[in-house]
């Protein structure tokens, strides 16, 4: 199983857990928030019954019980309102910072919500009670009105504060985790690169040595100077894996001749079934980079073209200078690319190769994006017709 699959399946996982975690908790203070309310509802029932008794009192009554459930309720905000609509009382309103007149207003404007949103108890002042809201011009009566405590209303909105905060973690979790392998990719890398470029000094060294000892031996021989070629471009080669892990300085350099020299190298490495078309401006391109790598980049380009099109075909290298940007595409008559597979392509690891560990255009994005500050994506791809590669840079 590839490095990217078991990535992509700890995200699932942590997504499906964060979901399963906040669907049990929605689910749990639902039914705890159900049973509060109708807690709430029961003390207001008997809270209204015991206002009922207060206002039918006699000299026989004992007033002392009614009195203190009346005086009990000290959460539950609850406003008295007469046959009129007329606020009679009001309790556990929070009137901080409010006039006289501002509070009546505030008053009735709460009532009516309260009303409004079916929270209300009626009580007849006969001794009758009901529980749902009726003219009745015969008898008086009182409506009691009532609301959520405040711990109601922290417990309803606490399941989505923990949500918001279980995804919070879920969405750190994650970036930690794309992190670290990001970091375990970088040292992978870094140490192969320049483990490769130490391996290859020696052998260089000892060949370039040979070349020009067979120079001295055989000096009219035509076959020495593209051996020396082939020496000097293991050199550049070395060169350039010894770069991967820092920064490379970037200096001014033609980006006509970098093309120039990637086409020359590929022409020379290819089947001649294989045509390479460059298409360049007049005037010459300067761009700040590190020459060596950009031509890797191109180079990768290349060799993934000439695989997707199986040793022949044609690819068509354009280079592009508008208002300060500069714009190279690579464009190939190959297999193509899967649209599901077109973001994987950058990905450490991803192939459609039965051979090849899938680094290739992850290093480019790498040379790209993190040396050269430009862009590298794909600009177009279709199934047995092509892709093309996009390359930005500033100039």
């Amino acid at each position: 199983m590839q490095w990217t699959d078991r990535i992509r399946q700890v995200k699932i996982i942590l997504v499906v857990a964060a979901i399963v975690i906040a669907m049990a908790s929605l689910i749990v203070s639902h039914y705890l928030v159900a049973d509060l309310q109708q807690e709430e509802r029961n003390k207001m029932v008997t809270w209204a019954e015991a206002l009922r008794t207060l206002n039918s009192a006699d000299e026989n009554t004992d007033l002392s019980l009614v009195l203190n459930v009346i005086q009990s309720n000290n959460t539950i905000p609850v406003i008295v309102m007469d046959a009129d609509g007329e606020v009679t009382d009001y309790r556990n309103i929070d009137m901080n910072a409010r006039t006289a007149e501002d509070s009546a207003d505030y008053v009735a404007r709460y009532a009516k919500s309260m009303l409004n949103d079916g929270n209300y108890i009626k009580i007849q002042l006969d001794g009758m009670r009901g529980d749902t809201l009726q003219a009745d011009a015969d008898k008086d009566y009182q409506l009691v009105c009532y609301d959520e405590s405040t711990l109601l209303k922290r417990l309803s909105q606490y399941p989505y504060w923990q949500l918001g905060i279980v995804m919070i973690f879920v969405v750190v979790a994650i970036f930690a985790l794309l992190a670290s392998k990001k970091a375990e990719q970088n040292k992978v890398w870094v140490g192969l690169s320049k483990e490769t470029a130490h391996q290859l000094g020696t052998p260089i060294s000892s060949l370039m040595a040979w070349v020009e000892i067979l120079k001295e031996n055989y000096p009219e021989d035509d076959l020495i100077p593209e051996m020396n070629k082939d020496v000097k471009r293991l050199e550049r080669i070395a060169e350039r894996f010894s770069k991967i892990g820092s920064l490379p300085e970037p200096v001014e350099a033609s980006m006509n001749e970098v093309l120039d020299r990637v086409v020359d190298y590929m022409d020379r490495r290819t089947s001649k079934k294989v045509e390479i078309t460059r298409h360049l401006p007049d005037h010459e391109v300067i761009v700040k980079m590190n020459a060596s790598l950009f031509e890797w980049v191109i180079e990768n380009l290349c060799k993934n073209a000439v695989d997707a099109m199986e040793g022949k075909g044609r690819i068509d290298i354009t280079l592009t200078d508008e208002n300060g940007l500069m714009a190279i595409e690579v464009a190939d008559n190959g297999k193509g690319i899967r649209k599901k597979d077109i973001k994987n392509v950058f990905t450490p690891g991803f192939t459609t190769k039965k051979r090849g560990w899938g680094l290739g255009l992850s290093l480019a994005k790498r040379i790209v994006e993190e040396y050269h500050k430009g862009r590298i994506f794909v600009k177009q791809s279709e199934v047995g017709k092509g892709t093309v590669f996009r390359i930005e840079l500033h100039t």
